[in-house]
């Protein structure tokens, strides 16, 4: 399965075009029921604004939804749209809410603004890939146990747990290509003694993205 990307966080924006006031809200949402639920909450919030618009697309099924709720066609949803396909974002809710300031924007500045409260947004939030991680569990000895809690960060790999008995086992998750190298460094480490055990693997989030 080849990764894809989505919101890193929750997050909100926020600016005022010709006494216009656009607040932005993005989400990672996994489900249409999911996506409904946060619009509906943004209205119920900003029950006194003119107009919340709104889109979402989601990786399972396909679905793509968008509305410019009361402004002109084309002018809010598509363009808010476009930004997360323009930077292949998916599982992604956003929903822009505009207090009109009195002044027209025409279609231009409309387009451009709801474009800059999409964009707003996800900078806010950030991304992250989701990827299959493998899971494994991983035997250390007491004498090894902080070098090897080290080179387990170093792998960038996630700690899930610990049993602790005569030895330790940790519970771990490993991003694509992470085993290899810290199993390498294990077998290093223990002079061959030791090695890792695959016990399955689970899609995740990694890590937010330089942008």
């Amino acid at each position: 399965m080849d990764a894809y990307r989505v919101p890193f966080e929750t997050a909100q924006s926020e600016f005022v075009e010709k006494r216009s006031r656009f607040i932005s809200h993005i989400w990672r949402v996994e489900t249409e029921e999911e996506a409904r639920a946060r619009i509906e909450e943004m209205k119920k919030q900003y029950y006194d604004a003119r107009h919340n618009c709104w889109c979402y697309l989601l990786r399972e099924g396909g679905a793509v939804r968008y509305s410019d709720d009361g402004e002109p066609q084309g002018t809010a949803g598509q363009p808010m749209l476009n930004v997360f396909q323009r930077e292949e974002v998916t599982n992604v809710c956003c929903v822009v809410t505009r207090y009109f300031g009195g002044v027209l924007l025409g279609a231009g500045g409309l387009t451009r603004a709801y474009t800059q409260g999409a964009k707003d947004a996800l900078d806010a939030a950030g991304t992250c890939l989701v990827s299959r991680w493998t899971l494994w569990d991983v035997p250390c000895t007491y004498p090894l146990l902080e070098r090897v809690k080290l080179e387990l960060t170093a792998a960038g790999a996630a700690v899930e747990g610990a049993d602790y008995g005569a030895d330790v086992t940790f519970h771990a998750a490993f991003p694509p290509g992470g085993e290899a190298g810290f199993a390498a460094r294990l077998t290093e480490l223990s002079a061959g003694a030791l090695a890792m055990e695959r016990r399955g693997e689970s899609l995740r989030p990694g890590p937010r993205e330089a942008r």
